[in-house]
């Protein structure tokens, strides 16, 4: 069968790491085509699995592909194997298909970059690294990608690393990783306390037995992990510094790779979840904070990567939340991730068209007027701004108002709080994703002097025109013509429709009307108004929102600080007490010692002959007592 070869999938995009970085300037001709082949190559085999589990029984879809023997020790024995099920596929089909093509644009937006053979060798790594990460049949193999993520993450963040300021971001995002990590081993710690082992089925089918105080503690550390990783509250600080990194890397973190990895870790760990409703409660908690928070920040933010990255974070947010209602919402929270990555890839790599245009400026208030000139990337945009809005077909419509239907569902005060902070989400997005689509195609020029905005290559146009038909109609196919839901259900299990507490037409209509004031209301603003070259002060949210709520110093305050207060007064404790007291004590008292003691020697026979004297008299007086 096809899917023994799903080995092929992380081996290509591997093997062209290592081709690049090892074969060195000997690849610099060729290295980039390879890479760019070898990522297509994994899509093939991706599409040629796929399409062999559509032949099977949906009971008979989910392969185990043991590998070698892993880490044989006593009780504990771990393999590496692949888990080949709907799941991981819906995954692998995303980070190939979306990474091929940002890999293909890559060719014409690195082409004068001198270094392109090592950023493509990045990528594949990037790559071959999320693939291992979803493909993974145990928790500690998940882990092996979930590192190569990271650093190739650094890597690509800090490319043009002679820049301080980028290498500072790379190590910003590197560290807040490294926090989520701890939450994901401490996991695997329990779970080879409590289960023994940490293959994925082998939990899942031990889940029963556990406490649920013992697996709460489980759940939150995986939320922990996936927070680092998918750049949720309270982790979510490192995402806009990330855009640091050429834009082809912003697009491949944001829409298929490492953000998505943590709402991963919560889908696929969803018989733990399902078994400690207050982790669960924590998912959706996070999920609500984090939506709303990068709407809010994305509404003030004039670097269009920046806005980008702030609406990633949201989108994610909607997403974990989705994750965190159960049942009625796992699916739902995939088929939102699958229709980002198209919307989202899309938008980002139309910033790096519009950078390429503009002279690689990123400020919005200096832009304008753009869809005169740069047509492709205006249309192309504008569909990816359509289906993040939710505007009906477009591909959002039909993700992100299933999980605000979903948000709905349920009893008590639940519903009400997250279903209208879904809701009020929707419309917040509208308006910043307007004011930035607007700020940049619309509008008075505002251009400098010394800038001809002119429309990208067909390298960098074709990959945007590609994921802008997915945009528009990816949604329509995975809603109705080949339902995700039930794609995933050999996974997730089959889930009843459950009626929310406002009637379906209503939450509908409520969310167009709430998107539609957003959008108009950038209009207005925006589109019609004045745009200022320089941003006002704004008001105490408005400046709150700019230096991204204030999160880096909220950080630095409760973590930064103490931890270096405690590091001073250790330092302080070892020089003057143990350095001190102790070593430098009785030093200091040898030393007064010895300059005692080398006043005598001062090489006068004189001094000598008294001093003999003086010794000889006290000797016979000693003996004259004692007779």
């Amino acid at each position: 069968m096809i899917t023994e070869y799903a080995w092929l999938l992380v081996a290509l995009p591997l093997l062209g790491a290592t081709l690049l970085l090892l074969g060195g300037r000997l690849t610099d001709s060729f290295g980039p085509l390879l890479a760019t082949a070898l990522s297509w190559g994994s899509f093939l085999v991706g599409a040629a699995v796929f399409v062999s589990m559509l032949g099977a029984d949906p009971e008979e879809r989910a392969h185990s592909i043991e590998l070698w023997d892993w880490v044989p020790a006593g009780s504990i024995d771990v393999t590496a194997g692949l888990l080949v099920d709907p799941l991981s596929m819906a995954f692998v089909l995303l980070i190939t298909f979306v990474g091929s093509l940002i890999h293909v644009y890559s060719l014409g937006y690195m082409e004068h970059d001198p270094d392109k053979r090592r950023f493509f060798a990045y990528l594949n790594l990037f790559v071959a690294s999320m693939l291992l990460l979803v493909l993974a049949d145990s928790y500690l193999l998940l882990f092996v990608g979930w590192e190569g993520v990271g650093l190739a993450s650094w890597l690509l963040i800090g490319f043009w690393n002679h820049n301080p300021a980028y290498a500072t971001a790379a190590n910003k995002a590197f560290i807040a990783n490294r926090i989520g990590d701890v939450g994901l081993i401490l996991a695997m710690s329990i779970m080879l306390a409590t289960f023994g082992t940490v293959d994925f089925a082998a939990v899942d089918a031990a889940v029963g037995g556990a406490g649920e105080g013992t697996l709460t503690a489980i759940g939150l550390l995986l939320l922990l992990g996936a927070c680092g990783k998918s750049a949720q509250f309270p982790l979510q600080s490192w995402l806009g510094d990330a855009m640091a990194g050429p834009t082809p890397v912003s697009a491949l973190i944001h829409a298929a790779t490492m953000v998505t990895a943590g709402v991963y870790l919560v889908v696929r760990s969803h018989h733990i979840f399902d078994a400690a409703p207050d982790a669960q409660l924590a998912v959706v908690i996070v999920g609500a904070i984090t939506l709303v928070y990068g709407a809010i920040v994305g509404c003030a933010k004039d670097d269009m990567k920046k806005a980008l990255a702030a609406s990633t974070m949201s989108q994610i947010g909607y997403m974990m939340l989705a994750a965190g209602l159960g049942p009625v919402g796992y699916a739902f929270a995939i088929f939102h991730l699958v229709t980002h990555g198209f919307f989202k890839a899309g938008m980002f790599l139309g910033a790096g068209s519009v950078m390429h245009g503009m002279g690689d400026q990123v400020d919005m208030r200096r832009f304008g007027g753009l869809s005169t000139v740069m047509k492709i990337t205006w249309v192309t945009f504008g569909l990816g701004w359509l289906a993040i809005l939710g505007v009906p077909p477009f591909a959002g419509f039909w993700s992100k108002d299933k999980i605000i239907e979903a948000a709905f569902v349920g009893e008590g005060w639940r519903p009400w709080v997250f279903g209208l902070t879904a809701l009020i989400g929707a419309g917040i997005t509208a308006f910043y994703m307007s004011r930035l689509f607007f700020m940049t195609f619309h509008g008075k020029r505002r251009w400098t002097d010394d800038v001809h905005p002119h429309e990208s290559p067909l390298t960098m146009t074709i990959p945007m025109m590609v994921l802008a038909v997915g945009s528009a109609l990816l949604g329509l196919v995975l809603a109705t013509v080949a339902p995700i839901t039930t794609w995933l259900e050999p996974v997730l299990g089959h889930v009843e429709h459950h009626e929310p507490v406002l009637p379906v037409p209503v939450l509908m209509g409520s969310t167009l009307v709430v998107v539609a004031v957003g959008a108009v209301w950038a209009w207005l603003v925006y589109g019609r108004g004045e745009v200022p070259q320089v941003a006002p002060e704004g008001s105490a949210l408005t400046r709150a929102a700019r230096a991204d709520l204030y999160q880096d110093e909220l950080n630095a305050t409760l973590l930064q600080w103490p931890g270096i207060s405690l590091t001073r007064g250790l330092v302080s404790a070892d020089v003057e007490g143990v350095d001190g007291a102790g070593v430098g004590g009785l030093s200091r008292s040898i030393e007064s010692i010895s300059s005692w003691l080398r006043t005598a020697q001062n090489g006068y026979a004189r001094s000598y002959a008294l001093t003999m004297l003086t010794g000889v008299v006290a000797f016979l007086a000693a003996l004259w007592v004692i007779n």
